[in-house]
């Protein structure tokens, strides 16, 4: 089958989104298919082979974070160019209702399409912005697909239907076989932190304020910080003891992740909201390193209820700090916690996921029909031709 997968987001900056996307590439091409992924990258000597750039991206404010995306006429050319060459089966797009490439690959293409939706929120000023011109590209796809219950609930309130829910993937065997980074854990625990430092809802801030109440009880313990984004203003409010047993990695190549992960004694996700699923902490879980995580419900249904993690309550530092202590003295349970996160994990392997996505795929797929560049309707003519250029503007 050849498939065509859009990703709305920079697929140089790390995010779930474009993580999820390339994954799902590679288990489909390791599977037999031909794939090919278009995506906005500012790099494009860095790209995988399977990769199309649609050029530099810009930042947008959207769903409480900053995201990277690509809009105008020129990107709308590109998009039907791609399509038109790609000769595809099936289109697959990624969160088609970001002002980005997805929405605009909806507009431009007749045939099977399938879209998955990834984001939670409860309430949304872009989406109202945008809900009469998503209407238009949302009439053109053929199955829909949802990353966890919250995403699906979104998709009911904001956008109306229904989806089948597909859970995010996970490369388990790239995880299982993660060894720790040298020093780490050694004599030592630690906790690490994945995520963008400077970004709020990332909670790195409610993980620092644990730290100190942490460090009273283990003062062995030591924090090991990977990921984009300067952590420096929130780690200022340690002493300067708490803060010399702090390691800040910064970005981390994607190869390094598991060897990250596997380097904590227990591994803390302090995400304050807007997630809609978890998988970092799928990966963590697979890389045999316990996790603790806000009692967010996204977080509650990969951590199967408390089987195979555990919670704290959503932006309380001090329940953090409690959850965390318990269980650095506890090694019976983080042995407990090992297990069961590991068969947990094993539920969301690729090899799983993607040939669900396979089926829904071959439930839309019509033998003999190719998905075929559209520029007939008015709006996608007009924009195509570069007389309008809705351009997201401000804080979505």
């Amino acid at each position: 089958m050849r498939i065509g997968i859009v990703c709305p987001y920079s697929w140089d900056i790390p995010g779930g989104v474009s993580a999820h996307v390339n994954d799902l590439a590679q288990a489909l091409i390791r599977m037999g298919h031909y794939v090919s992924v278009l995506a906005p990258a500012e790099f494009d000597e860095l790209l995988p082979d399977f990769v199309v750039s649609t050029g530099k991206p810009r930042a947008v404010k959207y769903n409480g974070s900053t995201a990277r995306l690509s809009f105008g006429p020129l990107v709308a050319r590109k998009v039907s160019k791609w399509i038109e060459e790609g000769e595809f089966d099936v289109l697959h797009v990624h969160e088609p209702l970001s002002p980005s490439l997805s929405v605009l690959a909806c507009w431009a293409a007749n045939g099977p399409i399938v879209a998955t939706w990834h984001s939670a929120m409860d309430r949304s000023r872009m989406m109202l912005t945008l809900s009469k011109l998503g209407q238009t590209a949302m009439e053109k796809v053929s199955a829909r697909i949802a990353v966890s219950e919250a995403a699906r609930a979104t998709l009911i309130k904001h956008v109306g239907g229904d989806a089948v829910v597909i859970p995010n993937g996970v490369d388990v065997s790239s995880f299982t076989k993660a060894t720790p980074m040298f020093g780490w854990p050694g004599q030592n625990m630690s906790i690490v932190f994945l995520g963008r430092g400077d970004e709020p809802r990332k909670g790195l801030e409610i993980l620092v304020d644990a730290y100190t109440q942490i460090r009273k009880i283990f003062p062995n313990v030591r924090l090991l910080i990977a990921g984009p984004g300067e952590p420096a203003d929130t780690l200022e409010k340690l002493s300067k003891v708490d803060r010399s047993s702090v390691t800040v990695l910064g970005m981390i190549a994607p190869q390094d992740k598991p060897s990250v992960l596997a380097s904590g004694t227990i591994y803390v996700a302090p995400n304050t909201g807007g997630e809609s699923f978890g998988i970092v902490l799928l990966e963590a879980m697979a890389s045999g390193t316990p996790v603790v995580a806000s009692d967010l419900e996204a977080f509650k249904r990969v951590l199967d209820f408390g089987r195979a993690g555990i919670t704290f309550e959503n932006e309380n530092s001090d329940d953090l700090a409690k959850v965390v202590c318990q269980l650095l003295g506890d090694e019976a349970k983080r042995t407990e916690l090992i297990v069961q996160a590991r068969l947990r994990a094993a539920e969301f392997d690729w090899n799983v996921v993607a040939n669900e996505i396979v089926n829904v795929y071959e439930s839309v797929r019509v033998p003999g029909v190719k998905v075929e560049p559209d520029l007939t309707g008015q709006f996608m003519g007009r924009l195509a031709r570069g007389r309008i250029t809705p351009e997201p503007r401000g804080e979505l």
